[in-house]
């Protein structure tokens, strides 16, 4: 039996009302998927099969937590993620992906490993930039940081805040080299 095999959905049995899948997907799952973007974490997954004529609709409901590595200070932390996702699958000769949202299986297999699936859809939901909270970042890492980030002498923004390099008006308040200036006068005179 596969680390995988939980996550297979025979289609040939399904009828034509809504079956029901349910999953917990716990720190194992994400251990054998083996990817460096989300190794931990507590999410369920409803998984539900519509059959439509020669297709089947996957409609997956994805609830929980995931714990990714902050980009500030490198601990771990807690997001949360939810999502409602789509795709559709049809019987064909082999598999392929036919575009983003359209599967095709091997008819004589007739059966579908979503556990990849599920996966990418958690780890689309993870933001691009993941930090901690205002001062819940590792104190000692924050304060490494301070000492190797050139920041503006006048500026007092704590790293461990909320860092985003805007103030409080909502403009931008990061000190642009003067290199890119001198580049923008070339752009502009042409």
């Amino acid at each position: 039996m596969g680390k995988f095999d939980a996550y297979k959905i025979n289609l040939k049995g399904v009828q034509p009302d809504v079956q029901e899948f349910k999953y917990t997907l716990d720190n194992l799952f994400f251990a054998n998927i083996d990817s460096p973007e989300v190794e931990k974490g507590k999410v369920r997954a409803l998984v539900s099969v519509r059959k439509k004529s020669q297709m089947y609709e996957f409609t997956f409901q994805i609830d929980g937590i995931v714990q990714i590595p902050c980009d500030r200070c490198l601990d771990d932390m807690e997001l949360p993620v939810s999502s409602t996702d789509k795709f559709l699958v049809k019987f064909g000769r082999e598999f392929a992906e036919e575009s983003d949202n359209i599967v095709v299986i091997p008819e004589d297999e007739g059966e579908i490993n979503i556990a990849w699936f599920l996966f990418e859809f958690i780890v689309l939901n993870v933001p691009i930039k993941h930090v901690h909270g205002p001062g819940k970042c590792n104190k000692a890492m924050v304060g490494k940081l301070k000492k190797h980030v050139k920041r503006d002498p006048e500026e007092e923004e704590d790293l461990g805040d909320e860092d985003t390099g805007i103030d409080e008006s909502g403009s931008e308040s990061w000190e642009i080299d003067p290199r890119w200036n001198e580049l923008k006068k070339i752009i502009d005179n042409n």
